[in-house]
């Protein structure tokens, strides 16, 4: 099953064309990284495909449905979900507290939830925000405030919290930012083995090329607004064009 499509996607700024008739398709469990040296595109295509932007022309289809026009959170609603390049938490609540309130939205609905109402009423939300705290190593962590955690957990629980929304899609832009080596390993790690247990569909924007070839079933790559090259990681990194306009003109 298509899970994402843009059809001759373009985004114009005045007379700059950022996004240049792309065309993207990623499929019900594939991993897709998106790649390009900076000012490619890429941030305007995740904001394209997100809806924060609305697009010049073409179509952005997400499960067979178009979603050009919709509202960003009727998206999130959808199944498509994002983790952005800086940690987004609640600071002053507990790891298990952020959890919760993710899990509440994917099962009730963002805004319908009548929130006076105890959350151990909904026992089915204190099951998927334990499921989500464990697949992210952070289970036995659920009442630190997440204040406190290192950087690295607080990715964690940000990935855990898009989780939580039980996506049939995540964006993840920059996952490892600012990590060190051991967190972005385990990162990486954690990507996988979600990814693995819950056949879980990515888009991924990442500038770490290790970390790209690594985690990536297919990489699409951007340059001036226009896709070069797409394709599985090896004929990714042997392609001239890429190593010439991402790469330094030589494989990594």
């Amino acid at each position: 099953m298509t899970v994402l499509e843009t059809d001759g996607l373009t985004k114009q700024f005045g007379g700059l064309v950022a996004v240049d008739d792309v065309d993207v398709r990623i499929e019900r469990g594939e991993g897709v990284s998106l790649i390009g040296p900076n000012g490619a595109g890429k941030s305007t295509f995740i904001d394209l495909v997100t809806q924060r932007l609305q697009p010049t022309g073409g179509d952005v289809r997400f499960k067979d449905e178009s979603i050009v026009g919709m509202d960003p959170h009727e998206i999130v609603q959808r199944g498509m979900s994002k983790s952005f390049q800086t940690a987004s938490v609640f600071p002053e609540l507990t790891v298990e507290e952020n959890a919760t309130i993710a899990a509440l939205a994917a099962e009730h609905g963002a805004f319908r939830l009548n929130f006076f109402r105890h959350e151990n009423a909904y026992p089915e939300v204190t099951e998927l925000a334990a499921e989500v705290l464990d697949s992210v190593g952070l289970y036995d962590q659920r009442d630190e405030t997440a204040a406190d955690l290192d950087y690295g957990n607080k990715r964690r629980l940000e990935i855990g919290i898009a989780l939580a929304s039980e996506p049939d899609m995540l964006l993840m832009d920059e996952p490892t930012a600012g990590m060190s080596p051991e967190e972005t390993e385990s990162t990486v790690n954690l990507i996988k083995e979600v990814k693995e247990a819950m056949n879980l569909t990515f888009l991924l924007v990442e500038h770490d090329m290790e970390i790209v070839f690594d985690i990536s079933d297919r990489i699409v790559v951007l340059n001036r607004g226009q896709v070069i090259a797409a394709g599985d990681p090896k004929a990714v990194r042997d392609d001239p064009e890429v190593q010439t306009a991402y790469l330094g003109g030589t494989a990594q």
